[in-house]
């Protein structure tokens, strides 16, 4: 506990510091709302400094002292809550600064200093910003809220207990691939909520590009209903569907560099290049649009779901074993076919389970990705038209050349 660089005269003025800058908060809390205050600023100094005394009695030859001077701190913290109460006012918060304070106060002296400190900035940060918390509350998305905690569920819980060995002949490794689930999961969840934030401001076109970031099949499904639910939109929604697949090469090219970076000299250009392809496909002359069309976040699934989640790490494990299958009895033609055909899906577990297993970075594994993206361009562009038959020839030839644009890029090494 001693303290090698600050000296006992030190401690004491934090502590004082400190336990001035609760109670000026306090006080000045008190006077812009009008009302009762349990304490000041004298007060809370002298609860800080009776923490410290205590503490510094403590160690010279007295354990029992701490723990009664604690006492003391809560029997006036409820005798001044009783008589707030009797008054009419509720509440325990300056009460309990009280007793934070006295803790702080006794910190200074027994611990590291950056525990009291760090105890005095949070807790008059939090004590300062009770207002604009209340509204936070108010206005909080209780979807949005267990997502967190769900976050939380999969990377500080799940996460931990996973054995970090492999099993089966397919070297299929627990935590390794709940690591990847938490990173798609991560960058999805931050397009989610960026779109679900900022989606009926910026326009539908952008809305489309952040919702990319999630998915940009779904996206794609979502723009062909609201083309054929408001065919005034449709050249909208086939720009934004188009700009979200754009964003899908820049999203798998970060996740490949979270993973294996050792892969991205080799495909860094190609998907750059595939993505600029995409913008320019999706350019032409378009009004800002904002209006109850962009409610297609009903579509994207929160990632951070544990449905979504599951779903993902499943798919990753029989696309792991499948490729190994596939490669060891049909060679790298099987493989191909297999990665053309996974395009009708979800395509980021079949290519991170490429990226993961891969032992050195092979030009097979480099062209299966890129076909499994050409594959799921040519779905995304048939979702799309199906649904907003409308504007059908420009989704053909726009999705149809972009896929075509694929083979030049997989060709070249």
């Amino acid at each position: 506990m001693e303290n090698l660089t600050l000296s006992m005269p030190v401690r004491f003025f934090i502590a004082l510091a400190l336990s001035f800058l609760v109670g000026l908060e306090r006080e000045s809390s008190g006077v812009t709302t009008k009302g009762r205050v349990f304490a000041g600023v004298r007060t809370y100094s002298l609860i800080g400094v009776y923490g410290f005394g205590c503490a510094w009695l403590t160690r010279v030859n007295g354990d029992w002292i701490l723990p009664a001077g604690l006492i003391s701190i809560v029997a006036l913290a409820l005798a001044g809550f009783k008589a707030k109460q009797k008054e009419g006012h509720v509440g325990w918060t300056s009460e309990v600064a009280a007793l934070l304070t006295f803790i702080m106060g006794a910190l200074c002296l027994l611990a590291d200093i950056w525990v009291p400190m760090a105890l005095g900035i949070i807790g008059t940060f939090l004590l300062s910003e009770k207002a604009k918390l209340e509204k936070y509350v108010e206005h909080l998305d209780k979807a949005e809220f267990l997502a967190v905690v769900k976050f939380l569920l999969v990377t500080l819980i799940i996460l931990p207990v996973l054995p970090d060995q492999e099993y089966t002949d397919f070297s299929l490794n627990p935590r390794k691939i709940w690591q990847i689930v938490v990173l798609v999961s991560t960058i999805g969840f931050a397009g989610y909520f960026l779109t679900k934030k900022f989606g009926n401001r910026i326009g539908l076109c952008l809305s489309g590009a952040l919702g990319g970031v999630v998915s940009s099949t779904a996206v794609s499904i979502a723009m062909g209903r609201i083309a054929r639910q408001s065919p005034g939109q449709s050249a909208h929604a086939l720009r934004a569907s188009i700009l979200a697949g754009s964003v899908m090469y820049l999203r798998i090219m970060v996740l490949i560099w979270f993973i294996r970076p050792e892969f991205l000299p080799f495909i860094w250009w190609k998907l750059i290049a595939l993505s600029v392809i995409g913008l320019f496909l999706s350019i032409g002359h378009s009004k800002s649009f904002s209006g109850t069309e962009s409610s297609y976040m009903q579509t994207l699934k929160n990632p951070f779901e544990l449905k979504p989640a599951l779903i993902f790490a499943t798919l990753f494990v029989i696309l792991s074993a499948g490729t190994v299958l596939v490669t060891r009895f049909y060679g790298e033609a099987g493989l191909i076919t297999l990665a053309a055909a996974v395009g009708v899906t979800d395509i980021d577990p079949f290519i991170l389970s490429i990226v993961n297993r891969a032992e050195s970075v092979q030009v097979i594994a480099v062209t299966a990705i890129l076909v499994s993206m050409m594959s799921n361009t040519i779905v995304k562009g048939i979702y799309f038209g199906f649904l907003a038959r409308n504007i059908w020839k420009s989704t053909a030839w726009r999705f149809g050349l972009w896929a075509a644009l694929h083979l030049p890029v997989i060709l070249i090494n």
